[in-house]
């Protein structure tokens, strides 16, 4: 018997791709613990720096103690020695306290700091975070169309902003990756950061050395040949620099006498490929259509309902066909969209509540996976980030409670909701239950900016809203597809975004929600 209200919780946050083993970047949460890791390190440095700084004082004292003696002592030295007390001191000095004092100024105070750092670092994130991490902020820049003075400049809201280093670091990271449209982004930054005066240990030969490769590849000659100029201005001896400098010039030459040689519609022609190359700048190799579509919703720039069926969408309040339970306290109900019907509900999980199932899936969050059409098995991917864990109604009562007003809302059984988590793609015909008939989604937390989940088919979006649910049939009443109901989730530009899907299968509900020929029914 499979358990009713199987259900899954997924934690979203700003990061996307990750190392196999750690998933740092991809988790609000993790990430969390590594914030307060550090503050750990800083109160050991800190600790370490006191340590030093005791040391040095007591050094300092000693010496100042000395500088005095010696300047008495050196004046008249046979008056001085020739007090027996001065004579012992002296011999006790050099024999013992200089000693001692060696002993200090060797004495190595690192000790704590050290051994605290080592076994901090095992809990570090690798160079595989620290690139997805930086892809991540690459594919908001993206889906969001922001400039990086924006990012860089710290105008999002709770971030600080970023130095020369950061940039550049960014920079290399899509250079190492090929991805040209990008490194000339985040290098262009560095430029104009060192350009305004911040200081950096990244020197502007190296920027400018990236920067004019990176834009000769995406075709600018006249650019990359301007910014090589600019380098050997400041390194003459540069040896790649001289080396593009004749290639860039040889090449431009061949280009303009190509040029002055075309007719009316090869220069129609050509002009022509240029729009359609600056169009396709930065998009990556593997861009689909469907995906502008995706990003234009997740900016809020989605297709406008016409007046006439904004009249037909409304708030109400439901007792779902005079349910008792809601006979009383009925429901806050809002029509999201039309056609296919996103209906969301109000106030369905409390605060509480809300902070129970976060509690009991933190410790089992773990990667999402997608089906791989090419090994037909479950994998990770890097446009799917989010962390997941499985909750049964069995665990506790507010699981149980919270299933129970699922089923009394929706009025569809809940009995055949799917098992864990599955390692193969096949999850649904070892379930037994039939397709995916219905989605219940619940909003977990507020997201301050991004995160919507869209359906690119028909230009709808839903925003997050803690404590709200949004429902949806992922079937027509004939059994078949609903298609329009294709969804996916924006990433979250600033904050992290906890959901909770119920997925309802078709067994079950016979009687629930009869079978009919009529799709529009």
């Amino acid at each position: 018997m499979v358990p009713r209200g199987v259900w899954c919780v997924l934690l979203t946050c700003l990061f996307y791709t990750s190392s196999a083993d750690k998933d740092f970047f991809t988790s609000i949460g993790q990430m969390t613990d590594l914030l307060y890791t550090e503050k750990d390190l800083v109160t050991s440095l800190k600790d370490y720096i006191r340590a030093e700084e005791s040391k040095l004082e007591q050094v300092k004292t000693w010496a100042q103690k000395l500088d005095v003696l010696s300047a008495t002592a050196t004046q008249d030295p046979e008056g001085f020695l020739g007090h027996p007390v001065n004579a012992f001191k002296l011999m006790k000095r050099l024999n013992t306290e200089w000693g001692e004092l060696e002993s200090l100024v060797l004495k190595d105070m690192s000790d704590g700091f050290i051994s605290n750092l080592t076994i901090q670092r095992q809990h570090f994130p690798n160079d595989d975070d620290q690139t997805g991490a930086a892809k991540a902020l690459m594919r908001l820049q993206d889906t969001y169309r922001l400039d990086t003075q924006t990012i860089s400049t710290g105008e999002l809201p709770g971030e600080g902003p970023m130095t020369v280093e950061d940039c550049f670091e960014l920079g290399k990271i899509a250079y190492s990756d090929a991805d040209y449209y990008h490194t000339e982004l985040w290098m262009e930054q560095a430029l104009k950061q060192l350009d305004g005066g911040e200081e950096s240990t990244v020197d502007m030969v190296t920027i400018l050395d990236y920067l004019s490769y990176s834009i000769y590849q995406q075709g600018e000659l006249e650019r990359a040949l301007d910014y090589t100029k600019r380098l050997l201005k400041l390194d003459s001896a540069h040896q790649r620099a001289n080396g593009n400098l004749k290639y860039f010039e040889y090449q431009l030459a061949k280009q303009k006498k190509v040029e002055a040689e075309e007719g009316l519609k090869e220069k129609e022609e050509r002009e022509r490929e240029k729009r359609e190359v600056s169009e396709k700048k930065g998009r990556p190799a593997d861009y689909l259509p469907e995906r502008r579509k995706y990003e234009q919703l997740c900016r809020g720039e989605g297709i406008k309902m016409t007046p006439r069926r904004q009249s037909r969408m409304f708030c109400r309040y439901s007792d779902n066909n005079r349910h008792p339970l809601y006979m009383l306290g009925p429901v806050k109900q809002e029509d999201e969209w039309d056609r296919p019907r996103i209906i969301r509900y109000h106030d369905i999980l409390s605060n509480s509540e809300i902070e129970k199932v976060k509690e009991l899936a933190k410790p089992r969050l773990r990667r999402a996976t997608v089906h791989d059409p090419q090994t037909g098995k479950l994998t990770t991917a890097h446009y799917r980030v989010s962390k997941s864990a499985w909750l049964t109604a069995y665990e506790d009562p507010v699981v149980d409670k919270i299933n129970q007003r699922i089923e009394d809302i929706t009025g569809l059984n809940v009995k055949t909701a799917e098992e864990l988590q599955k390692d193969e793609p096949d999850a649904f015909k070892e379930l037994g239950t039939g397709n995916r008939i219905a989605t219940w989604l619940i909003y977990m937390s507020d997201v301050p900016s991004g995160g919507a989940t869209v359906f690119t088919d028909v230009g709808a979006a839903v925003w997050p809203k803690k404590g709200s649910a949004v429902f949806w049939y992922n079937l027509f009443a004939s059994g078949e597809g609903d298609y329009s109901t294709r969804h996916a989730a924006c990433p979250v530009l600033v904050g992290n975004k906890w959901v909770s899907n119920k997925w309802i299968h078709e067994r079950g509900q016979e009687f629930r929600r009869r079978c009919t020929l009529d799709e529009s029914d």
